[in-house]
C-alpha cells in the first residue's frame, strides 16, 4: 500500500456501563478483530447514568460504529437511539448500538446468544419445549422472549417478585404464540416433570459468590432436563455442578457470552465473527 493510500484510522466500538472495569468483553472482541485483520478497536468506558446522554453525543460525533451497554444503561439508551429492532423493542431493552448511515440501531443479542447456545452447545430445538425461567430481570426477560419467538411451546416464569414476574408474564402472552404462567418462588423450588428445559436467569453463583445456589429441590432435577446457567464467571456454577451430578445436561453461560459478542460483531463489521477464537479468549480469562 503506498503511503497516499494508507489508512491510520481505526473503527471504534466498545461498552458503556457503570461499574464496568471488570467487564471481559474487549478481550474476545479484539481477539477477533485480529484474526480477522481488521483495524478495529473495542473501548471498555465507564459512563455514569447522569452522563449517558453526552456519551451518546460523542458516540456519534465520534463516528464510532456501534457499543455495547451494560449495567444500568440497557432501558435508559433507548431515549437516544433512532430506531430499534423488532426484538428489541419487545424486549424494552437493548444491549448492542449499530451505526446505520446516520441512525443509531438498538438491538439486544442477549436472547439471541443464548438460543444459538440452546441449538449449538446443547443440541436442542426449543420448539415445542416446555421452559422454566428461574428470575424475570432483564436477562429472562431477553432470554424468554427468543425462546418463545423459537417456537417454545410453554414457558414458566418463577420469581420472588409477583409484579416484575407478572409483568413478563403477560409480555409473553400477550406478544408471542407461547403458553405462559407464572409461579411465586417461595422456599426451594420444584421443577414439574414435564419440563424440558430450566434456566438460572438470576445472579445467583455469579463470582465472588461461586458457592451460593439457587433454592432449588435438587431432587426434582431429572436425567433428561436441560440445565442452563446464564453466568459466564464461572462457567462450571455450583448449580451446574449439583445438577449434573444428577444425571442432568447442563449448559454454561459461557456459550450465551460468547454468541451474542459474535452477534454484535457480525452486525459492526458486517464479517463473519470467529466463534472459537472468541471462546477461547473467554476461557483464559475465566481459567
Amino acid at each position: 500500500m503506498s503511503e497516499a493510500t494508507r489508512s491510520y484510522k481505526a473503527e471504534l466500538v466498545g461498552v458503556f456501563g457503570y461499574p464496568v472495569a471488570e467487564n471481559p468483553t474487549v478481550v474476545m472482541q479484539e481477539a477477533a478483530f485480529e484474526d480477522r485483520g481488521l483495524n478495529w478497536r473495542y473501548l471498555t468506558i465507564e459512563v455514569r447514568p447522569k452522563d449517558l446522554e453526552e456519551a451518546m453525543i460523542g458516540l456519534r460525533a465520534f463516528n464510532m460504529q456501534g457499543i455495547n451497554l451494560t449495567i444500568p444503561h440497557k432501558v435508559t439508551v433507548i431515549q437516544y437511539l433512532d430506531r430499534l429492532s423488532p426484538e428489541a423493542e419487545l424486549i424494552g431493552a437493548v444491549n448492542t448500538v449499530v451505526r446505520d448511515g446516520s441512525q443509531l440501531v438498538g438491538h439486544n443479542t442477549d436472547g439471541k446468544g443464548f438460543l444459538q447456545s440452546v441449538r449449538e452447545d446443547a443440541g436442542v430445538d426449543p420448539q415445542e419445549k416446555r421452559v422454566v425461567f428461574l428470575g424475570a430481570g432483564g436477562a429472562a426477560r431477553a432470554m424468554a422472549v427468543e425462546l418463545a419467538l423459537a417456537g417454545a411451546a410453554h414457558i414458566t416464569i418463577v420469581n420472588r417478585t409477583p409484579s416484575r414476574g407478572q409483568e413478563l408474564t403477560q409480555l409473553l402472552s400477550e406478544k408471542t404464540p407461547s403458553e405462559v404462567e407464572f409461579v411465586r418462588w417461595q422456599g426451594e423450588y420444584s421443577v414439574p416433570p414435564e419440563a424440558d428445559i430450566l434456566v438460572n436467569a438470576t445472579s445467583i453463583g455469579l463470582f465472588p459468590d461461586v458457592k451460593e445456589t439457587p433454592p432449588v429441590d435438587m431432587a426434582s432435577i431429572r436425567g433428561d432436563l436441560l440445565v442452563c446457567d446464564v453466568i459466564p464467571n464461572p462457567p462450571q456454577t455450583a448449580f451446574l455442578r449439583t445438577a449434573s451430578a444428577t444425571g442432568a445436561r447442563t449448559l454454561d453461560g459461557l456459550g450465551m457470552l460468547v454468541y451474542q459478542g459474535a452477534i454484535g460483531f457480525q452486525m459492526w463489521t458486517r464479517v463473519e465473527a470467529a466463534v472459537p477464537v472468541m471462546r477461547r479468549a473467554l476461557e483464559e480469562v475465566f481459567s
